[in-house]
Parts: C-alpha cells; sequence; structure tokens
C-alpha cells in the first residue's frame, strides 16, 4: 500500500524524490542542467550584443548617402557582432579587395559567430527530448512494480494498492513533461534569436556591395503638364458660366 505520508509530503523535494524514485532525481538534476545552460546563453547574448543592431542600420545608412567613412566609424564603435561584420567588409572595399574575397571572408567570420552563439544549444536540445523519455520510461518501471505488488498480495487484493502505484508510476511522466517543456521553449527561442542574427549578417553583406533597385517616382515632362492643364475644364466653365 501507498505510504500516507507521501501523499501530503510531495510538496517537498524529498517526498518526490521518494515517490518518484531515481528517474525523478535524474530528471532533477537535468533541470538543473537546463536551466544553468539557459542563464549562461542569455548572459552570453547580452553581453555579445546579439539584439543591438541600431548602430549596423545607422552605418548602413550612411553608406547609402555615400559617407563611407563615417559608416566604417559608427561600425567599429558598435562592437556587436552585426556592427563587426559589417566594419570588416567597409574595410576590404576601401583597401580595394576583390568583391567575392570579401564576402568568402564574411560568411567564414559570420559562421564562426553563430557557432560560438550555438555553443552548448545542442545539450538543450538533448534534454528537451530525453526528459519525456525518461519520465515514460520511470512510469513502466512504476507500472511493473504496482503490479507486482498487486500479485503478490494473492486474494486479499486492496484497491488502494493498484491505484496508489498507478499515481506514484505517473508522477515520472509528469515530472519528464515539466522539464521538457520550458527547455523546449527556452531552446527555440535563444536558436531564434542566433537566425535572425544570421539573416541580419546576410543582409548587411548585400547592402554593402548591392545595388539599390527601388524605383523612383515617374517625373512629368513640362510640355506634358501643360497639356493637362490646358485639357483640364475652367471652374467657371463647369458651373455653366
Amino acid at each position: 500500500m501507498s505510504d500516507p505520508s507521501l501523499s501530503g509530503g510531495l510538496s517537498g523535494l524529498p517526498g518526490l524524490l521518494v515517490a518518484g524514485g531515481p528517474v525523478v532525481g535524474l530528471l532533477l538534476v537535468l533541470s538543473v542542467a537546463a536551466l544553468t545552460i539557459v542563464l549562461v546563453k542569455l548572459w552570453q547574448y547580452h553581453a555579445v550584443g546579439v539584439d543591438r543592431r541600431r548602430a549596423a542600420g545607422e552605418a548602413l545608412r550612411m553608406l547609402a548617402q555615400g559617407h563611407e567613412a563615417a559608416a566604417l566609424e559608427r561600425a567599429r564603435a558598435a562592437g556587436d557582432p552585426l556592427s563587426d561584420l559589417l566594419a570588416r567588409c567597409l574595410v576590404g572595399r576601401r583597401q580595394g579587395i576583390a568583391e567575392a574575397r570579401i564576402r568568402d571572408e564574411a560568411t567564414r567570420h559570420g559562421m564562426a559567430v553563430v557557432a560560438a552563439l550555438r555553443g552548448w544549444l545542442k545539450p538543450l536540445e538533448v534534454i528537451a527530448a530525453l526528459a519525456p523519455l525518461l519520465g515514460l520510461f520511470g512510469t513502466v518501471l512504476g507500472m511493473i512494480e504496482a503490479f507486482r505488488k498487486l500479485e503478490g498480495a494473492g486474494a486479499r487484493v486492496d484497491p488502494a494498492l493498484l491505484s496508489g502505484g498507478i499515481w506514484e508510476a505517473l508522477l515520472t511522466t509528469a515530472v519528464g513533461l515539466a522539464v521538457a517543456m520550458p527547455t523546449l521553449a527556452a531552446l527555440s527561442w535563444l536558436d531564434r534569436r542566433v537566425e535572425r542574427l544570421a539573416g541580419d549578417m546576410d543582409d548587411a553583406v548585400a547592402r554593402v556591395f548591392g545595388v539599390d533597385l527601388t524605383p523612383a517616382a515617374p517625373t512629368r515632362a513640362p510640355a506634358t503638364r501643360r497639356a493637362e492643364e490646358a485639357a483640364r475644364p475652367h471652374p467657371a466653365h463647369a458651373l455653366g458660366g
């Protein structure tokens, strides 16, 4: 029969460990590891400046206006990954290096930055995938133990024996899902920030060497404007005067 003291003691960590067994203990270790990785990555992204794009945008606007030297100074002073890549491209262009070589170097540098920012995201992915499986494994072990006790009871079957064993077994699945869901959400959010930075890097390189193809507003010749004004009815004529 399930120990009644466990029913009231699950609010604490010792009761949770006793009821769930070693599988819950392992899941709690994985949850601490996942939380540590997420906090470290948040600190890294903040220190590096993953989400800082204002300086790079200002530098690209200066470049579009023909102020290449000012754009380079602005990009150099920012210190974030996007501005650093933009500064490298501008330095190469000012030195007369071939565009293909600058693009290759920008691609190599960008891939190195993205790889560094994606470090330790793979363990988060493993934890998010492994936690529900471990929870299910613990549930299967708990159900086996519950039915083994039920068999050992023989003809003196107590329904509380089976029900207590089942909820203790299902506890591991609940803990596994509780670890996996926030881990998966954090992983998706962190990876999205890196993907956005990679896309902005590609866009910055393309804007450095690209051509502005924005269509200009059509201008009408003076003769065309005079013909349109002559064909427009006079206000007096429009009133029948």
